[in-house]
């Protein structure tokens, strides 16, 4: 599960507003403000967290679970090798 602060924290990294999130992810922009209103893991129909996830993720970002150090998000390397 992913954390209301780790939305939060991927989309400021993709430089996305509420509203293009919730368009890539097909969910209301009602949705994302409530998913990201808290720190923790937000109370939402489990195919909802899904599609935020998966569009945050198309869009190159990697969540990192509590490992001890912290839930949080990066965005991913771009292979360079071709």
């Amino acid at each position: 599960m992913i954390h209301g602060a780790q939305i939060r924290a991927a989309r400021a990294l993709v430089r996305w507003s509420v509203e293009e999130l919730a368009k890539r992810a097909s969910v209301g922009v009602m949705t994302i403000r409530r998913a990201e209103a808290g720190d923790g893991v937000p109370s939402m129909l489990p195919n909802n967290m899904a599609a935020i996830r998966a569009a945050l993720e198309a869009a190159g970002v990697e969540f990192i679970p509590e490992n001890g150090g912290g839930a949080g998000v990066r965005l991913r390397k771009e292979n360079h090798d071709g």
